[in-house]
Formats: structure tokens, C-alpha cells, sequence
């Protein structure tokens, strides 16, 4: 089937087939590798990316569920050769290691200070739970996004 989405400010018409993933069809299709394949169901955060706004697992959302929604990835946050406040913090806080999970942390966090400017330590927490980060830099990433809502 064709279906046109509407990704990092630009639609991009695909022919797939039914039931695909939207993280297939970002990785595989358009090329978007900044969201990564970690669990498949939903549970490590590897794929976040913005659905209307909303951090979600791309790879619990088909590309059909996902037509006629604004779809933000890693790479569509940065702006005109410009970082995304979230993406400077991590960066100047060394808030990654190996870098597997980062582009998941940092969408739920540019989702999280959309919502809430100033988030307490408890809502950063939460927000960032379902992130699996195997090398452990959880608290540089606390930092990270302390710094960015300032």
C-alpha cells in the first residue's frame, strides 16, 4: 500500500506493506537510522520518537495508525544547522556513552519539557523509566535535562 507521512517537517510518500512498523519504515525506508531497533515491543525506549507531540515507541505504532500525524525523529529536531536545546545539554553534560539509547532519552526529554518547563528530579525520573541504558549514565542524563529546562 502507499501511504504519505508527514516526518521531520517533510512528506515522504512509501509503498509498504500493511502492518509495518513505523521504525521499519523510518530505518528502512527513509533512511532515518537515528532511532534505533532495541526490544521490539516497546520496552527499552531505543525507538522513541514525537507523534503529535508525544513521545511514543515506533515500534508499537504501524505506519497506518501513524498517516496524517506530525512525526518528529532525532535528526528533525535539530533546526537550520542548529542542536535542539536537548540536544546541546546532552552534549555539553556527556550525558551518553556508547550513544545507543540517546536519541530515545532525548526525544522523551524534548517531550517532557514541552509539556513541563521546569520538571522536578521525580518527573525526569519517570519520564526517562522506560530508558534501558546499558552503560549507565543515568545521572548525566539528569543533569543533562536540568540543564536544558534552564
Amino acid at each position: 500500500m502507499r501511504v504519505r507521512l508527514s516526518v521531520n517537517r517533510q512528506f515522504h510518500e512509501i509503498e509498504i506493506p500493511a502492518g509495518l512498523t513505523l521504525l521499519g519504515a523510518l530505518r528502512d525506508d527513509l533512511g532515518l537510522t537515528g532511532t534505533r531497533f532495541g526490544c521490539g515491543h516497546g520496552a527499552c525506549g531505543a525507538c522513541v520518537v514525537l507523534i503529535d507531540g508525544d513521545a511514543v515507541p515506533s515500534c508499537t505504532v504501524t505506519v497506518e495508525e501513524a498517516v496524517g500525524k506530525q512525526i518528529v525523529t532525532i535528526e528533525g529536531l535539530a533546526w537550520n544547522g542548529t542542536l535542539h536545546p536537548v540536544q546541546r545539554a546532552f552534549l555539553e553534560a556527556d550525558a551518553l556513552q556508547c550513544g545507543y539509547c540517546t536519541s530515545g532519552m532525548v526525544i522523551s526529554a524534548v517531550a517532557l519539557l514541552a509539556h513541563t518547563s521546569h520538571p522536578t528530579d521525580d518527573e525526569i525520573r519517570d519520564t526517562l523509566a522506560p530508558h534501558l541504558c546499558r552503560c549507565g549514565v543515568y545521572g548525566r542524563v539528569l543533569r543533562a535535562v536540568k540543564k536544558a529546562a534552564s
